[in-house]
C-alpha cells in the first residue's frame, strides 16, 4: 500500500517560497503545520483557500486563541499568503528555455547554474531557488531546463536531494558550497565549480566554451576525451609501440 504524498511538486514549491518570506521559517515545520490544518496531501487547491488569518493562526500554534504576536510583519504574512496561492512566483524572468533534442550537439556537456533571479549565477548550492541547466559545446549553448531547488528543502537530506535535481549534469557552477554538500554533488557524478562573484550565466559559459576548444585534463575527463596537453605523449607512446 503506497503512502499518501505530503504535497504535490507545485504545492511544495509554494510552501518553500512562503517559508523564506516568513523570516526563513523551517520548511518542514511549515509543511507540518499546514498538514495539520489541511490534511494530506497538500494540494494547490487547498493552499489557494488559505487566508492571512489562517497563516497567522498556524504560526501562533497553541497560542492562536490568545492573539499573540507571531514575530512576522503583516506585509510578510500577506506576501507569504500570496505565494501559497501561487501568485508572484517568477518562472523564467528573463531566462527562456530553448528546444533541445538529445544528441543534437555532439561534443557538448550539460551544465547547471545556481540561480535566484534572471539568467545569472547568483546562488549558493544549499539555498538557491533554482538551477538553470544548459547544454554547452565549443560552438553553441542552449538553456534547456529550469529546475526548482526549493522542492528539495522538504527532504530529510536536503543536499542529497539538491544533488539529485542536477544529477544528469556534468558541471554545476555555484557561488559557494559546503564540504559535505560538495561530496554529495561529486557522488552524484557532478563536478562543482565555485565562482564567488555573481554575474551573467552566459559570460561564465562563454569562458567554458573557450576551454572546451582545448580542454584541460579535468575537463577532458568530464567530456570523455584525451586532454590536448597530454596528446603529444600519447602520440609518442604510439610511435614507440
Amino acid at each position: 500500500m503506497s503512502e499518501t504524498p505530503i504535497a504535490s511538486r507545485e504545492a511544495a514549491l509554494r510552501i518553500a517560497l512562503a517559508a523564506r518570506v516568513l523570516d526563513g521559517l523551517d520548511v518542514r515545520a511549515l509543511v507540518g503545520a499546514l498538514a495539520d490544518k489541511l490534511d494530506l496531501p497538500i494540494t494547490e487547491k487547498k493552499l489557494s483557500a488559505i487566508t492571512i488569518e489562517d497563516l497567522r493562526a498556524i504560526l501562533a500554534g497553541d497560542l492562536a486563541d490568545q492573539n499573540c504576536s507571531v514575530g512576522v510583519s503583516t506585509e510578510a504574512l500577506k506576501e507569504a499568503t500570496r505565494l501559497l496561492w501561487g501568485e508572484n512566483i517568477e518562472g523564467g524572468d528573463g531566462a527562456l528555455i530553448e528546444s533541445y533534442t538529445e544528441g543534437e550537439m555532439p561534443g557538448s556537456i550539460r551544465v547547471a547554474i545556481a540561480n535566484n533571479k534572471g539568467e545569472n549565477l547568483d546562488g549558493h548550492f544549499g539555498s538557491c531557488e533554482r538551477f538553470l541547466v544548459y547544454q554547452v559545446s565549443a560552438a553553441s549553448l542552449k538553456l534547456i531546463d529550469i529546475r526548482s531547488g526549493l522542492d528539495a528543502d522538504t527532504a530529510e537530506d536536503k543536499n542529497k536531494a539538491r544533488a539529485e535535481v542536477i544529477a544528469d549534469c556534468d558541471i554545476v557552477f555555484i557561488q559557494s558550497i559546503g564540504g559535505p554538500a560538495a561530496a554529495k554533488v561529486v557522488r552524484a557524478g557532478v563536478h562543482p565549480l565555485k565562482k564567488p562573484k555573481a554575474g551573467p550565466a552566459r559570460d561564465i559559459l562563454f569562458e567554458l566554451q573557450v576551454a572546451l576548444q582545448s580542454p584541460p585534463p579535468w575537463l577532458a575527463r568530464i567530456m570523455g576525451l584525451p586532454a590536448a596537453s597530454l596528446a603529444k605523449f600519447e602520440v609518442e607512446e604510439e610511435e614507440e609501440a
